[in-house]
């Protein structure tokens, strides 16, 4: 029989907006800087854990496989295995499925779970035409050949492409993720003021859990090596208005697109863990479970409109279980962009939508705002891509202990075209 899956505790550290150049922390720094608080508040040893799963998108090449170099410096033992996981936006998500289900089937009673991204040391990459003059350069023998390899440098060889530019555009359809956004938008109906007025709300509801201090014990501080510290999300604009939002203009199609740089997820570093646990961990060890996950989906659809992936994931999870939107009271949805994420709250309550993508009998139904994202969400602190899987898990257990709220998704939207969904139950 299939084991229950406890998540027990969980860290992350502040999303830090990109601005200029890498930031203090690369991918393993930001993974080791919320692994230690979460590890050194445990009742056992780091070396207790079976695996360590950690999810990253953007590896930078001193860190090779990211999830082996974090076990190592947070003194989780030569033997311990770790692994990375990528599937783009859903990778924080992918290493607490994958751990969930090693624990479910009994191959493992604990493991630590987690994302890490930092998008500021995403690399400039030189074009494929300065890479062969480099390589005929280096290949070349002797000295006039040599002399003639360098004169046939061009300037144009030594213009550096944006790799995260790349990184977000889909390579099948050559539409970034913006413009997929725009599609979704287009389909149905979703306005410039819709888009906006929702992104000033994340940003009001990221501020105000900050002021209240619901971040608590969930966020820990991050210092870097010259002795600054990080204690906060710093991407949140308190004073954001629809107002402020409506004067900027659409960055991916101008002049009348949607989407902008204000309604849009944050490029940002920062790093989230879990720890997932079995029922025999939990005796063993004396801990006292947050919650256990009930179920997790995975979805595929077209690219050109990934925005829809938290439909295309969730709905099925939702009917396996024989529960309905009205039955979740509280949702994480991952906001990669307003217009997306409008457009998903309009497709679930669009009848044709459901009856002919879905195969339901009528329209899914409405999720109440006061149940979706009660604390902000990416476009107020950021989308560090192969951590926020893991983030609106760590989040949605931490929220549902506040409201009092028994049963919870997860779920997001994958560049490729992909979706993401996890049914979690307060314990």
């Amino acid at each position: 029989m299939a084991r229950p899956v406890f998540i027990v505790d969980g860290s992350r550290t502040p999303f830090l907006k990109a601005r200029s150049g890498p930031g203090p922390f690369t991918p393993v720094d930001l993974a080791v800087q919320c692994g230690r608080p979460l590890l050194a508040r445990q009742p056992f040893a780091p070396t207790a854990f079976d695996q360590v799963i950690l999810g990253c998108v953007n590896v930078i090449a001193d860190e090779m496989n990211p999830a082996r170099v974090a076990a190592l410096r947070l003194g989780m033992g030569e033997d311990m295995v770790a692994f990375t996981v990528q599937i783009n936006c859903g990778s924080g998500m992918q290493s607490i499925d994958t751990g969930y289900r090693y624990i479910r089937e009994g191959h493992a009673d604990m493991i630590l779970a987690g994302g890490t991204e930092a998008l500021s040391h995403a690399p400039l990459v030189w074009p494929n035409s300065g890479v062969r003059w480099f390589a005929g350069l280096a290949t070349a023998r002797g000295m006039a050949a040599k002399l003639a390899a360098a004169f046939k440098l061009r300037p144009r060889y030594l213009k550096p492409i944006i790799g995260l530019e790349r990184g977000l555009t889909d390579p099948v359809t050559d539409l970034n993720m913006g413009q997929t956004a725009e599609v979704v938008g287009h389909l149905f109906g979703i306005t410039r003021a819709q888009s906006d007025a929702y992104a000033a709300e994340s940003h009001r509801r990221l501020a105000h859990a900050q002021a209240e201090g619901f971040l608590k014990g969930e966020v820990e501080t991050a210092f870097s090596r010259d002795g600054k510290f990080f204690d906060h999300d710093d991407g949140v604009r308190s004073d954001s208005s629809s107002e402020t939002l409506a004067k900027l203009k659409p960055v991916f199609e101008r002049p009348w697109g949607q989407v902008t740089a204000g309604n849009s997820s944050q490029i940002t570093d920062g790093a989230s863990w879990v720890i997932l646990a079995s029922d025999e961990a939990v005796a063993k060890y004396g801990l006292t479970p947050k919650a256990v996950i009930v179920d997790s989906n995975w979805a595929a659809l077209d690219p050109g409109i990934m925005g829809l992936g938290p439909v295309m994931s969730a709905t099925p999870l939702l009917k396996r279980n024989n529960l309905t939107i009205k039955d979740v009271e509280t949702w994480e949805l991952n906001e990669a962009f307003a217009t997306q994420v409008l457009g998903c709250l309009a497709a679930w309550n669009d009848e044709k939508f459901c009856r002919e993508i879905l195969g339901l009998d009528g329209a899914a139904g409405e999720i109440d705002r006061d149940r979706l994202n009660v604390d902000g969400g990416a476009i107020s602190l950021g989308h560090p891509v192969g951590t926020s899987g893991n983030r609106i898990v760590l989040h949605l257990v931490n929220a549902m202990r506040r409201l009092g709220t028994r049963r919870g998704v997860a779920t997001e939207c994958i560049g490729g075209g992909l979706g993401g969904a996890m049914l979690i139950e307060a314990v």
